[in-house]
């Protein structure tokens, strides 16, 4: 093997530690709870909208980089070759480099507290990495015992909503905690995504995801289902009039959902074919999510 393919496996494998599109969870939240923001109220800080993005690209970084630190620990990475501890070999300094991301984060929501004399947004953030932490952190862990997707779903949905639609208007809305529990079920669906090609390593390491407790085929058909509860939500949401009828555009992501659906369902039991679902998942949260907000943009 030549240095120049050596170099670019190397790069490969730094991007898919990296997972520049995962964060898209972090962003959404804040995108379509601005959009509702300003929909509902007339109210956009186009600088607490963008302290806040950084701050969630931050925490994320913490939650992503400090998760392979503690899957180090119980060996369910030792075949992940895109693990961020097994690429460095250090797993310290990527348990520091965390808490950087982590600390800078926090310092973000705290300046946005500060200068709201406001602490909600602050308590809420504070709650979400707690539930972070639980997911993943000892003596917890839960996400070994099946409960990550219920975490992931209330800290990305309608807490990360409820921070985003308060730091710009310091209220609350039952159409932004609708949109929550869209953008938590299309998150939630990443998370369920990226266990089906690891059942093997997951039952080694003795952690009962989802997939390991029902199975690749029963996991997939919950897929369509998931999907399905989201569009239900928002057609829901235009009857009630809590959405305005603009946002009817979320239903362009109709096909985004068919062929996440269609995927996992095709190559569940296939792990060299499906381990890219998670991207699928990634696919449909965005562009239901932008869709979502353009819809609250152009009713404002």
């Amino acid at each position: 093997m030549t240095t120049q393919s050596v170099n670019q496996a190397d790069r490969k494998l730094w991007l898919a530690a990296i997972k520049p599109p995962m964060y898209s969870v972090a962003i959404m939240p804040m995108v379509v709870g601005s959009a509702i923001a300003y929909a509902e109220t007339s109210q956009f800080n186009g600088g607490i909208f963008a302290l806040f993005m950084i701050a969630a690209v931050l925490i994320l970084a913490w939650e992503n980089l400090s998760n392979d630190v503690f899957d180090s620990e119980t060996g369910i990475d030792i075949n992940k070759a895109h693990s961020v501890v097994n690429l460095t070999r250090n797993r310290k300094l990527v348990f520091v480099l965390a808490n950087l991301c982590l600390g800078f984060g926090i310092a973000g929501i705290v300046a946005i507290a500060v200068y709201q004399q406001d602490p909600t947004v602050l308590g809420i953030i504070l709650l979400c990495c707690g539930l972070g932490y639980m997911y993943q952190g000892p003596p917890f862990r839960l996400g070994y015992q099946g409960l990550g997707e219920v975490l992931c779903f209330l800290s990305f949905g309608p807490l990360a909503m409820g921070a985003a639609y308060y730091s710009q208007t310091q209220s609350w809305s039952w159409g932004s905690q609708m949109a929550g529990v869209i953008v938590g079920l299309t998150t939630t669906l990443v998370l369920f995504c990226s266990h089906f090609h690891q059942v093997e390593d997951d039952v080694a390491a003795g952690k009962r995801s989802p997939i390991v407790r029902l199975g690749t085929k029963r996991g997939a058909a919950l897929i369509p289902w998931t999907c399905g509860m989201a569009f239900a939500i928002a057609a829901l949401a235009l009857m009630l009039g809590l959405f305005p009828v603009w946002t009817a555009l979320v239903f362009l992501s109709l096909p985004s959902a068919w062929r996440l659906s269609r995927h996992v369902t095709r190559y569940h039991d296939q792990p060299e074919r499906v381990f890219n679902a998670k991207f699928f998942a990634i696919g449909f949260h965005f562009w239901s999510g932008v869709l979502l907000s353009l819809g609250f943009w152009l009713s404002a």
